[in-house]
This record gives structure tokens, C-alpha cells and sequence, in this order.
């Protein structure tokens, strides 16, 4: 196989690992929106999928989950679920993505190179869609507090909710997808159908034993006759 498509696969790897953890800390930080009053500038507020945060002056820190499910903003039961569907499939295509490896040996007699290519293909597919899942609300939460922030209708003493930290780990999380299933397509592009070699096969040579007593012995046996 060409070193070249094995690095590619490699990173394609390395950043699926890294995309899928960095989609987890975007679902699970409470700072995917932050507000601060200048009538309370001890504390400040922040707003996350599971739970709502008080932050003091002092670095104290009190956090309360949400009542019920069904009392969510639509924005933020749309971010959970797609959120969730982006670990899923995440994990999914690393699953997929990893057997799929050159360098992992689980070829077995006849089996070629078409499986890993099958299973690397639908693990960068599944990246691709990973990156959209998660794009998706993060961007969609941004959306909707840009259009909250510049609504003229509200006052301008009312303070108003910013941009979080999640946010932008989020957006990081869907480009590290994207490259990540880039990457495996692509080093699927250089795969060739060969015969992946049996593990532990050792090849068998045919030795012609001589002997001067055998040879002297044949040659009466063919003399008789």
C-alpha cells in the first residue's frame, strides 16, 4: 500500500478522535451562551444544554438543571437532540473507520482490500455527517442570538445573551469532522484490490536430500533393472 494513503487514513483517524472529544465538550459545557449586567457586575449567567449556571465575582460557580423537557426553549431541545445524534454517529463511523485501517491485520486468507475500503468509505461518510449534525444547532443558537441581540424591539436596557465558549468549540468539532471524513475518502481513492497476505503464513520449500549411501543404493536399483 502507498505510504501516502496510509498517513492520510492515519490522520483521518487522529482527527475523528479528536472531533468526536471535542463534540462531547461542546454538549456537556454550560457555556454555550453568556450574559452580563452592568446592574450586577459581580455575576454573570450562562446557559447550557443541561443546565443553567450563576458565575460569581469570586470564581463561585451555582449550577441548576432544568425542570422538565418539555419546558426547554425550542432552540435548545433542537441542540440536544441533534448533539446527541452527532456523539452517535460519531462513534459509529470510529468504529467503522478504525477495522477499516491498512495497518490494523485482520485480513484472513483470500479477503482483499475491498472490506477496509467498504468500511473506511462509510466511516468517512459517517464524519461528513457527524460535521453537519453538529454544525447544525451550534450554528442555529448562534443565529437566533444574533437576530435577539440586534432586535430592535427590546430595549437597550435589557441585557442581552452572547456568544459562549461552546459555541466555538462546537463549530471546531464540525471542521475537524469534515477534514477527518475528507481524509478517509480520500485515502480510500488510493487503495488498489490486491490480496491481503494471511497472518502467519510461512512459505514452504522443497529440500532434495542427498546422500552418497541413497544415491549409491539407487543407482544398483536402476542397474538391476
Amino acid at each position: 500500500m502507498d505510504l501516502r494513503s496510509q498517513l492520510l487514513e492515519l490522520l483521518g483517524l487522529f482527527f475523528i478522535i479528536l472531533a468526536w472529544l471535542c463534540s462531547l465538550t461542546t454538549t456537556l459545557m454550560s457555556q454555550w451562551l453568556t450574559l452580563a449586567t452592568e446592574l450586577l457586575p459581580a455575576e454573570s449567567y450562562e446557559l447550557g444544554l443541561w443546565e443553567t449556571c450563576v458565575v460569581q465575582e469570586l470564581g463561585v460557580i451555582e449550577c441548576s438543571p432544568y425542570d422538565s423537557l418539555l419546558g426547554l426553549p425550542p432552540d435548545i431541545r433542537l441542540a440536544r437532540i441533534l448533539m446527541g445524534a452527532s456523539l452517535s454517529t460519531g462513534l459509529l463511523a470510529l468504529a467503522l473507520a478504525v477495522p477499516g485501517m491498512y495497518v490494523v491485520n485482520s485480513c484472513k486468507g483470500t479477503e482483499t482490500l475491498r472490506a477496509k475500503r467498504v468500511l473506511k468509505m462509510l466511516g468517512g461518510a459517517l464524519s461528513l455527517t457527524t460535521a453537519v449534525l453538529g454544525l447544525i444547532p451550534v450554528s442555529y443558537v448562534a443565529h437566533l442570538t444574533v437576530q435577539r441581540f440586534f432586535d430592535e424591539s427590546v430595549p437597550e436596557v435589557v441585557p442581552r445573551w452572547e456568544f459562549g465558549q461552546a459555541l466555538f468549540w462546537g463549530w471546531g468539532a464540525g471542521l475537524l469532522h469534515l477534514v477527518a471524513g475528507l481524509l478517509l475518502v480520500s485515502s480510500c481513492m488510493c487503495l488498489q484490490d490486491e490480496t491481503c497476505p494471511a497472518a502467519g503464513a510461512i512459505p514452504l520449500q522443497r529440500h532434495t536430500m542427498t546422500h552418497p549411501e541413497v544415491n549409491h543404493k539407487l543407482g544398483k536399483r536402476t542397474g538391476y533393472v
